[in-house]
């Protein structure tokens, strides 16, 4: 019976906080802090109409944190409610251009700042690069990135690709990941507390020195990095419940 709830009420949410903040960042466009405060909107609401209880580690150390590549696991369209409170300062995302076309939301994302991608050729992939690097080396901004590329479900850590780890040596900053623990497929919507999610911050990479010849070994050290901590907090979430 919850579930019948929570489901209208998250969905009537969503739409609601893109309608108004369009209309607010109108008078802001386009600064670099939009994202980190609609992303926090979005998962104080969020969380609570769908009972998901999350436990935040390492956040505080974002407060100082210089431009950085910021990477996450990306498990489901709910990770705007999940991760949406762990977005530091000055931060935007990159996303496919079709988020364009989700009504309200596509113009909250675009007014937000945060850089759209057309991955349809290899050209487009360049011009991406380029214009992510402009944005950590002259726009004093980070950039949050789901380096799998696609949404796994909660099951397993995928495959990174390298687009953010080439970006972050490219702009020589770190790369800072935070790990969530696995929820997708694990909501239990008819109970009060429907999923504890732990997330943590992970020190940063340094990509000091590095050149683009190290972008593989840069990419497998933060997979494994992530994989480990994922697990870990999969295993602290499970003798929890």
């Amino acid at each position: 019976m919850l579930m019948f709830i929570r489901v209208p009420l998250a969905l009537f949410y969503f739409v609601a906080v893109a309608v108004v903040g369009c209309f607010l960042l109108l008078f802001r466009p386009f600064n670099p802090d939009n994202s980190r405060v609609f992303g926090h909107i979005y998962s104080w609401g969020g969380t609570r109409i769908l009972g998901i209880k999350l436990n935040v580690d390492g956040f505080d150390s974002l407060a100082q944190m210089p431009p950085s590549v910021v990477v996450a696991n990306h498990q489901d369209n709910l990770d705007l409610y999940v991760c949406g409170g762990a977005v530091p300062k000055r931060t935007v995302s990159v996303g496919k251009k079709s988020l364009l076309y989700i009504p309200g939301f596509g113009l909250l994302y675009w007014l937000a700042g945060n850089v759209l991608i057309d991955r349809s050729s290899s050209k487009n992939s360049k011009a991406t690069l380029d214009a992510t690097t402009e944005v950590l080396t002259k726009g004093n901004r980070s950039i949050w990135v789901f380096p799998e590329g696609t949404r796994n479900h909660g099951k397993n850590l995928l495959p990174f690709k390298k687009g953010a780890f080439r970006m972050a040596i490219e702009a020589g900053v770190p790369i800072v990941p935070i790990c969530v623990s696995s929820y997708a497929g694990r909501l239990k919507l008819n109970q009060r507390v429907s999923c504890t999610v732990n997330i943590e911050v992970l020190d940063p990479i340094s990509t000091e020195g590095l050149t683009v010849k190290d972008t593989k070994q840069l990419m497998t050290t933060c997979w494994n990095q992530m994989m480990q901590t994922i697990e870990r907090l999969d295993e602290q979430t499970s003798v929890a419940e």
